[in-house]
């Protein structure tokens, strides 16, 4: 395991220690899934490799803090060559726990499998042999981008999907059968890559939008509702990342709530980088809009 110390960041104008518009992770990573398990807050990425031509990835890390600061990189805890159905398209995945097993949630080929294993960093197995939603179930033809939300009453949904069309499907106690049809939920100007949260017995959906004839999907946006298969109340912009694409989650950590999210490293839109912001509410629920924190200059004592 590599031990990362990121510098002493300034502290101003609300900022938070460790944060600002600065990479958290080293080397290209994007699509940050951020989880809390036993107190420790672990990211899972989609791992971008140097160069790419296309979306080539082929694995998938592991990283976890305990203080914002440090962050662990725990090294591949899947890649393709631990499944026999697809050779292509490690994009972006997500993980839970349940009964002592976590499970990984992940994209390849153009459909979605499940991996499980005995800790947040496995190893990882895969579960079923067999991709748990095949492409264009339900007409949904993009199946990336899964979203494992797990419900209060224990109920968990497993979201997914990309070119404006999203899915959910109901599982079963053991996170790798599915109970029930897919269903295709009517998302207010969802492009790709939605995460589900819960505050306060509201539920949250976040994601990337895309108007009609837009070059690139850099504006994260989000939706309220009453049920997590809703329907949805559209409620605006929360970050722009100018950048070429934008991926993210919301996840509360020691009382603070963030957005972690990518942006662009270089011009090659391939190539990015894991961000994170402090994230409020207002009273009335809805999400502040933010701006990205300028680059923090490193303290030297």
């Amino acid at each position: 395991m590599k031990k990362l110390l990121l510098a002493a960041l300034v502290i101003f104008s609300g900022i938070l220690p460790g944060l600002a518009q600065k990479p958290i992770l080293p080397d290209f990573h994007a699509d940050p899934s951020a989880r809390l398990f036993h107190g420790k807050l672990y990211i899972y990425p989609t791992h971008d490799l140097p160069n790419m031509q296309h979306w080539d990835e082929v694995d998938w890390h592991a990283f976890s803090t305990d203080d914002m600061s440090k962050w662990t990189d725990h090294g591949v805890i899947f890649s393709l060559k631990d499944i026999t159905w697809a050779d292509k398209e490690a994009w972006a995945p997500d993980g839970i726990e349940r009964n002592g097993k976590f499970y990984f949630y992940f994209p390849a080929g153009g459909e979605i499998g499940v991996a499980v294993g005995d800790s947040p960093t496995g190893p990882f197995k895969d579960a079923l042999g067999k991709p748990l939603i095949k492409s264009k179930e339900a007409g949904i033809k993009y199946c990336i981008d899964p979203n494992i939300f797990m419900d209060d009453d224990g109920q968990a949904y497993l979201f997914y999907g990309g070119a404006r069309q999203l899915g959910v499907v109901k599982l079963k106690e053991d996170m790798v059968t599915r109970d029930g049809p897919i269903q295709v939920l009517d998302m207010p100007q969802f492009y790709e890559g939605v995460w589900i949260h819960k505050r306060n017995g509201i539920y949250y959906a976040s994601y990337p939008t895309r108007p009609a004839g837009a070059p690139q999907a850099n504006m994260m946006v989000y939706s309220m509702a009453k049920s997590p298969l809703g329907p949805w109340d559209y409620k605006g912009a929360i970050l722009d990342n100018h950048s070429g694409n934008v991926h993210g989650s919301i996840t509360e950590f020691k009382g603070q709530a963030y957005l972690f999210y990518h942006v662009a490293a270089s011009p090659d839109k391939r190539e990015r980088r894991v961000c994170v912001e402090p994230l409020f509410y207002n009273e009335d629920g809805t999400i502040k809009p933010m701006q990205m924190s300028p680059p923090v200059v490193d303290v030297k004592k």
